[in-house]
Formats: C-alpha cells, sequence, structure tokens
C-alpha cells in the first residue's frame, strides 16, 4: 500500500521553516492554545481556513463541515462552539461560505445523493424558506451564490440562537458573531452580514434563559 511519502516530506520541510523562522515555536505551541477566533467553514479542500486569514497553528479554532452548517441536532458542532466559548474564550465566531459550495448546489437540485441528503435537508429548507426571491434568479451559477449568502447569514442566526451563545452575551463574556464568503476564484473574503455581539441582536422568540 502506498505509504503518501510526499505528504511526510510535506510535513517536514514544513515544520523545518517554522522552526528556522522560530526556533521555540513548537515548544510555545505545544504548551496551550489561545486562539481569539472560532471558524466554522465548509469541509471544501480549496476553502483552508488558516491560510485564507493568514494565521498560524494555535491561532484559529476551525470547525468544518458541508456547506457550514450550524445544526441545532449536530452534537459535534455544538461541543466545538461550546468548547471554543467556555473553555477557550474566544471572541470572535466566524461562519464562512464560500461561492459554488456543491453542499449548496445539491440542495438546489431534485435528486439523491445518498447519506448526504440528510445533511443536504438543511440547506434545502433555507432554499425553500428563501425561494421567492431566488426563483426569479434566471442564471443557475448566481442563483447558487446568492443561496451561499443567505445560507451563511441563516448559520449566523442558528449560532445566535444557541444558548452557550446568549449565556455568554448574559454574563458579560465578549464574544461577536460574523457571516463571511470567500471566493475561490480570487482569493478574497466579504463580509455579508453585521456584527451580531449582544442578546438585543437576537428576536425575542429565540432568546433563551439560563437554567
Amino acid at each position: 500500500m502506498e505509504q503518501l511519502d510526499t505528504l511526510f516530506q510535506n510535513n517536514r520541510a514544513w515544520a523545518e521553516a517554522i522552526k528556522a523562522e522560530d526556533p521555540e515555536f513548537f515548544e510555545k505551541l505545544a504548551k496551550q492554545q489561545s486562539p481569539e477566533y472560532l471558524w466554522i467553514g465548509c469541509a471544501d479542500s480549496r476553502v483552508p481556513a488558516n491560510e485564507i486569514v493568514g494565521l498560524l497553528p494555535g491561532e484559529l479554532f476551525v470547525h468544518r463541515n458541508i456547506a457550514n452548517c450550524v445544526v441545532h441536532t449536530d452534537l459535534n458542532c455544538l461541543s466545538v462552539i461550546h468548547y471554543a466559548i467556555e473553555i477557550l474564550k474566544i471572541k470572535h465566531i466566524i461562519v464562512c461560505g464560500h461561492y459554488g459550495c456543491g453542499g449548496v448546489q445539491a440542495a438546489l437540485q431534485n435528486q439523491q445523493y445518498g447519506l448526504a441528503d440528510h445533511w443536504v435537508r438543511n440547506i434545502r429548507d433555507v432554499y425553500y424558506n428563501n425561494r421567492k426571491k431566488l426563483d426569479g434568479i434566471t442564471d443557475d451559477k448566481e442563483r447558487v451564490d446568492r443561496l451561499c449568502e443567505i445560507n451563511v447569514k441563516q448559520q449566523v442566526a442558528n449560532v445566535c440562537h444557541i444558548p452557550v451563545v446568549q449565556n455568554a452575551w448574559a454574563s458579560g463574556q465578549s464574544l461577536a458573531v460574523h457571516g463571511w464568503i470567500y471566493s475561490i476564484q480570487d482569493g478574497l473574503l466579504r463580509n455579508i452580514t453585521s456584527v451580531v455581539d449582544s442578546l438585543e441582536d437576537v428576536p425575542d422568540h429565540y432568546r433563551v434563559t439560563e437554567a
């Protein structure tokens, strides 16, 4: 079986380059992680979180899944958010989608994709709730990209509906939620939502109190 030697060679070269710049980098990194940012992004291989924002290991806490979804039944994502807020005390949650997202495209198709259908269903709901504005777009690429933007906005809202997020605000913890989108075609990020940083920014219906 192929041992992927090229990847090990790349790893050694990367580690040597880091140590050449800062000989104590890995020693300091091993002691703790203290990122200020949680990145919730898409699993797409063309969207590497740290590289996009120019941050080193230890500076960005990352969770990725298909189409950067925050689902209230996803214990994986919810656990990451809880740990980031309660233990790491991160100050910013960034939900970052990208144009041309395959998960978003799948949500616009009337076909099955296997197990992924259960996940894509979350994005289908986003489409269905915004179908009037989206069905008026005749260009397929433009429709996908618009749904990519709308999906980010919905996931930002979903983050803000989570109790641990609202509890942080209620306790006075500094925490801001951002919605960004990335263009693979030019490598640039775009801010597409207002910053949400207090319970007052959450609709009354979604506000919950700590038990």
